[in-house]
């Protein structure tokens, strides 16, 4: 058997190209062999021991695929250091085949690591501030760095060569870096100054007209913050501009508990008048008023008994308007409403009149942020107004419109029958 054996390996030595073919054929069956065996036997070990724990539970390790990325460094371990072992191969080939490997190495090593910072990432989003301090902007700087080190080491184990050499060609290179990574750069620094600032965060409401941005903030990375507007589109704008464009962030509103009713009503000044005691009276009915009214004639009362010989004229007397009373009835009104915040302001204001009418502004805030609460409480106190206006005298002014011009109709242009001459009667223009 030995001298067998002997004779075997006379004859493979005598067939140079045969040994060097097995050995190599051999080599490659081994490394499939290793990536079968971590894939199938080693990694799904792994994945059940991590997933009895909270990590692997939450992280979502295995879909990131971490560990079957590490287990490809094993098959290529085995060509590296096997392809030496292997009789009669080329030196170049030999160099060629470990540089590659070395390099495939040492690009899954870094893609591992990236994916193990999504994995930190994951986990830290699920803190229940994560909102207020996000870090994937600082991770995606990371990855950067580790990206850059990685392409360095990569050409470095190609070319054969020491990472310092290239590393010390970087220096001439630093401007031309610079103008690449510049986006890049100011980016970061907009993350650092948004984040130390707490300029925003998500889920903060933010309004940029001059990029159609108006929503949520859904994600803030390094380079882009993504904001979901209210039809469901979502905008991209550029980290940096939220440091050099101006923009609305909501949050101080959504903060305080109230939401600001800015609203005005528009009135005919031509129905603006003072009361009679028979329209007084009238107004008396209301419950809101009680308290104004009586105060308010207490007030025109001690004034106009001042003016003595003088208040025997009523142009020279204060007397109550119908515009006046409204004001007040408005306020007691939104003082007594249980959806507006009594510890906010709250007035009731006239503005300058314009062309379009008198503006009687209501200035409050309801005790809710919620969109469609806060507009049904805007609506209720509007209708109610618009409702109640005319008990007071008052006219909402709008502009003429079709409905309007054909109820003047008859009267700037009388029916034919009437308009018809007598027989025999002259035809005269009207006089002036």
């Amino acid at each position: 058997m030995p001298n067998e054996l002997n004779t075997w390996t006379e004859w493979l030595e005598q067939q140079r190209e045969l040994l060097t073919f097995s050995a190599t054929l051999a080599l490659i069956l081994a490394a499939w062999l290793s990536n079968w065996l971590v894939k199938h036997i080693l990694v799904r070990a792994i994945y059940r021991v991590i997933g009895a724990t909270t990590v692997g539970q939450h992280g979502r390790i295995k879909e990131s695929g971490i560990i079957k990325r590490l287990s490809n460094v094993v098959p290529a371990l085995v060509l590296s250091s096997g392809v030496m072992l292997v009789p009669n191969m080329p030196v170049a080939v030999v160099e060629v085949t470990r540089n590659v490997c070395s390099a495939f190495i040492v690009l899954t090593i870094a893609l591992a690591i990236a994916a193990l910072l999504d994995i930190l990432n994951t986990l830290y989003q699920r803190r229940p501030s994560a909102h207020l301090k996000p870090i994937k902007g600082y991770l995606q700087v990371i990855k950067i760095a580790i990206f850059a080190i990685a392409a360095i080491l990569i050409v470095a184990a190609l070319i054969d060569r020491s990472p310092l050499i290239l590393l010390s060609g970087l220096g001439a290179m630093a401007a031309v870096l610079l103008l690449i990574f510049q986006d890049t750069l100011l980016s970061l620094v907009a993350s650092v100054q948004i984040s130390s600032s707490d300029i925003i965060r998500v889920g903060d409401w933010v309004e940029m007209p001059n990029l159609n941005a108006d929503g949520d903030v859904i994600d803030i990375a390094l380079h882009t913050v993504k904001v979901q507007n209210w039809d469901k589109t979502i905008t991209t704008i550029p980290t940096k501009r939220f440091i050099t464009d101006p923009f609305k962030n909501w949050r101080g509103m959504q903060e305080s508990g109230g939401r600001r009713i800015k609203r005005a009503l528009y009135l005919d000044q031509t129905s603006v008048h003072f009361l009679s005691d028979e329209e007084i009276a009238r107004l008396r009915r209301f419950m809101l008023l009680d308290e104004y009214l009586d105060h308010k004639d207490q007030e025109l009362r001690d004034w106009n008994l001042k003016l003595a010989e003088h208040g025997k004229q009523v142009v020279n007397t204060r007397r109550i308007t119908n515009i006046g009373s409204f004001r007040a009835y408005i306020e007691h009104y939104l003082r007594h409403n249980p959806n507006i915040h009594q510890n906010m302001t709250l007035m009731v204001r006239q503005l300058s009149p314009t062309a379009d009418g008198l503006p009687l502004e209501i200035y409050c805030f309801t005790n809710t942020v919620a969109w469609s609460a806060y507009e049904g409480i805007q609506s209720d106190i509007f209708d109610h107004l618009l409702a109640i206006l005319p008990e007071f005298g008052l006219r909402v002014f709008q502009h003429p419109s079709g409905a309007d011009m054909r109820e003047l109709r008859p009267a700037l242009h009388p029916a034919p029958e009437q308009a018809q001459p007598a027989a025999g009667a002259s035809v005269l223009p009207p006089r002036p």
